[in-house]
């Protein structure tokens, strides 16, 4: 999943200075799973944006709105009428869905009230831990699963830097040394294997990216004479 933070509350209300009509507008999908930007976060966001807005004695109307996803134009077509009554839309989704908003709008005031933090697993109630950076060259298949580009804090892709103890990184004691995760999992001959391929064999894709499925895109009927 894509795990997000809310912006402290103080950069948010900075943003928000000098608009009086203000969208709220949740993502339901990945970063409500992460407990940040669903209808419900929404919500308290709104309630806190009001209240501060009262003691600031500015009278803010702020509209409340949560979207299955905010990078898909589909969904965000569901609020393309009712989002011109709103000088901003405040959007509690990932970069991505920020920036879907803001291209299928146009000209509206797009403010990112999360912090994109990265692509994650579940390690237990209220914890996530980063295992994919979405770098467009996977090579799970040769290290057991275990993404060394993500996990390593060095990023080394040739094997292990010689500097972790007892299995955990020198760089933080509280993480285990990828290189000996990916080890234990594939064994030895697996692992001279691997360390053989240097990082320069695995070339980075320039950026930005687009993926294209022509199997998915609609075929254009041929034109009658």
């Amino acid at each position: 999943m894509i795990v997000a933070e809310l912006k402290p509350f103080d950069e948010i209300r900075q943003m928000l200075q000098g608009y009086k009509k203000v969208m709220v507008l949740g993502c339901g999908t990945c970063v409500t799973v992460s407990m940040t930007g669903g209808e419900r976060q929404v919500n308290l966001l709104s309630s806190a944006i009001r209240m501060a807005g009262k003691l600031e004695g500015n009278d803010l109307v702020v509209g409340e709105k949560t979207i299955l996803r905010q990078c898909d134009p589909e969904f965000i077509d569901q609020i393309t009428e009712e989002a011109v009554k709103y000088e901003a839309i405040l959007s509690l989704a990932c970069g991505a869905g920020v920036q879907g908003v803001a291209e299928k709008l146009g000209n509206a005031c797009v403010l990112p009230a999360m912090n994109t933090t990265f692509i994650g697993l579940t390690d237990g109630k209220g914890a996530w831990v980063e295992v994919c950076s979405a770098c467009g060259n996977c090579i799970l298949h040769e290290t057991g699963g275990i993404c060394p580009v993500t996990r390593c804090a060095k990023g080394l892709m040739n094997g292990p830097c010689g500097g972790s103890q007892a299995g955990l990184c020198e760089i933080s004691r509280e993480n285990p040394c990828v290189w000996q995760l990916i080890y234990m999992r594939i064994g030895k001959p697996g692992l001279v294997r691997l360390i053989q391929k240097t990082a320069g064999e695995r070339k980075m894709p320039a950026h930005p990216r687009r993926m294209v499925r022509e199997d998915l895109i609609p075929k254009r009927q041929p034109e009658r004479e």
